[in-house]
């Protein structure tokens, strides 16, 4: 790849040239395999969600297809909002992140007084249809990309870029873990120090950044609930069946499934007390149906989106671009190994959706807004190619008529003058 242009501040901000590689998969400013992987895991996601959830559906509202038509509207209307992101240039929502912050905050603070409690806990709003905390995912990394983009040149002072960013994410972070939702909070501080690593920040203040995670980390595990997963969680390290009901049961359907599974629609553990078959477990639905093969297809297919999504990054317009397509790819990618992570007993219990599969409106709707954005990148990318590719071939083709004209004249020149007595 070629050399990035730079700047009077001497920052790789200019646009990199993409590899053939990479020219050969963005059709029409569509980056292809991106786009297809993000289908596959759409398509597959319905499919278990319905196979996870009828007999759930059936039972609570005697109607098997309920669950299935609900995560089909909110499929719409994720796949508008797709296609919004995707055509609107990103530049463009600079003017709103700021409005968009405030929005979110309103709407975490909406839940911990009018919000719908389950479980222990009040995350949702309007009977359960919306989760604020799918949507200050999305607009924490939106912000900080911004945020950093424009801070850029100060990153490495202190008071310029670890203390604003640790505000912004105690902040957010503070007002989700009232909820609680300790999985969420996690993810927030995770993106905030991936965001702030990818802008270029000062080693020092990343590793201090790491020093208040694990701090947060500490606050988290010594609350009620967070010292019951962990306890569950150590206990099942140290011995499968001391774990809890819920890791027992997940385990229980990979066991079921071996090799190929025992066929979609035909498990029996999410029949038998696998808790949120089609939403927090499903992906031990599809271990037990699909098989090791299966499961580690859908790991390839989370490996092939973050593949795509750090090439589009590398390939972006510019700086904000790169962060943009960075953070929100990463978000997606660790979402998906913690939730796949903790139905095996490799982490404590989050009780996060597995994107892009999960039942759940806020948490589809959000995924494909991201990548959205992601697409859009792709796009900016695609057409800053074009623009300097026209204009190098405008150059080379003007040097060659000009290189063709002076051979000529001298040709000319030289012809008469041998003519000359």
């Amino acid at each position: 790849m070629g050399p990035r242009a730079v700047n009077q501040s001497g920052e790789k901000m200019g646009y990199q040239p993409a590899s053939q590689e990479n020219r050969r998969l963005v059709v029409l400013g569509i980056d292809v395999p991106f786009l297809l992987i993000l289908i596959i895991l759409l398509i597959f996601g319905i499919e278990m969600v319905y196979s996870a959830s009828w007999d759930f559906s059936y039972d609570n509202y005697d109607d098997a297809l309920y669950t299935l038509t609900r995560q089909l509207w909110w499929l719409g209307l994720g796949v508008l909002a797709f296609i919004f992101m995707s055509v609107v240039d990103y530049h463009w929502w600079t003017k709103f992140v700021l409005p968009g912050m405030i929005f979110t905050m309103v709407l975490l603070l909406a839940v911990l007084f009018f919000g719908d409690e389950r479980f222990g806990a009040h995350r949702t709003l309007f009977g359960g249809s919306v989760q604020p905390s799918e949507l200050a995912k999305l607009m924490i990394v939106v912000y900080l990309s911004v945020w950093l983009y424009n801070k850029r040149a100060l990153l490495k002072d202190i008071s310029f870029g670890l203390l604003p960013l640790g505000a912004i994410l105690g902040v957010v972070g503070g007002f989700i873990l009232l909820q609680p939702d300790l999985s969420a909070v996690l993810t927030i501080f995770m993106l905030g120090g991936l965001m702030f690593f990818l802008a270029g920040g000062d080693l020092k203040q990343i590793m201090i950044l790491l020093g208040l995670g694990m701090l947060v980390g500490l606050v988290v595990v010594n609350m009620p609930t967070g010292r019951e997963r962990i306890g569950s969680f150590w206990a099942g390290i140290q011995d499968l069946w001391a774990s809890s009901g819920h890791v027992q049961r997940s385990i229980e359907a990979f066991a079921n499934g071996g090799w190929l599974g025992v066929g979609i629609a035909k498990g029996w553990t999410k029949l038998t007390g696998l808790p949120f078959p089609h939403t927090d477990s499903i992906f031990a639905v599809v271990g037990e149906e699909t098989g090791v093969l299966g499961s580690a297809t859908l790991i390839l297919l989370y490996c092939g989106l973050l593949w795509r999504g750090i090439a589009i990054s590398q390939n972006a317009r510019d700086g904000l671009g790169r962060l943009l397509a960075g953070g929100l790819t990463f978000w997606i990618v660790v979402e998906a190994i913690i939730n796949m992570a903790v139905m095996v007993n490799l982490l404590p219990f989050a009780g996060n959706a597995l994107p892009l599969i999960s039942s759940g409106g806020s948490s589809l709707v959000m995924s494909l807004a991201g990548m959205g954005v992601v697409m859009n990148v792709a796009r900016q990318g695609d057409v800053q190619r074009k623009v300097e590719e026209r204009n190098f071939n405008a150059v080379a083709n003007l040097r060659g008529r000009d290189r063709r004209r002076r051979v000529s004249g001298a040709s000319r020149s030289a012809s008469a003058g041998s003519r000359r007595p």
